[in-house]
């Protein structure tokens, strides 16, 4: 754990801006725990105080950076990663217009779990019946 004071003059007021700017709770928790780690608090009494784990305490006072606030935010809001790259909806997008007897299918309808399988052996994208069925509602089709 860092000795009391190890923050600069310039990240401290860096932090204490961030800390007055922003409107995410989590990210003011990490910001907060930084600041009274520089004021000489154990990770425990920094825990008792926020009301978090103290294995919370111990990963953002490490890995937190006090010269790059990006390291204190939540690295899940950039979005999700998409297992369908735009190939595969396109090859959906042109597959839906098709009809199953055209592909060699006994059925005459496509449903999303059909569909799912279809473009799964196609394209080695493994997704659920109902992933598709989002893809196809994103892209205005009943």
């Amino acid at each position: 754990m860092p000795a009391k004071g190890f923050l600069a003059q310039s990240q401290k007021d860096n932090l204490q801006k961030a800390l007055k700017d922003s409107d995410r709770s989590q990210f003011i928790q990490r910001i907060l725990m930084l600041l009274l780690m520089n004021d000489g608090k154990t990770y425990q009494e920094i825990s008792e105080f926020l009301g978090c784990s103290c294995r919370s305490v111990a990963y953002w006072c490490v890995h937190g950076d006090p010269d790059n606030l990006e390291s204190l935010k939540d690295g899940r809001r950039k979005g999700n990663y998409q297992k369908a790259t735009n190939e595969y909806i396109k090859l959906l997008m042109e597959v839906i217009d098709k009809e199953p007897s055209e592909l060699g299918y006994e059925f005459g309808r496509w449903t999303t779990a059909r569909l799912a399988t279809y473009l799964d052996k196609r394209t080695d994208i493994k997704l659920s019946g109902e992933q598709v069925r989002r893809i196809l509602k994103q892209k205005k089709y009943a």
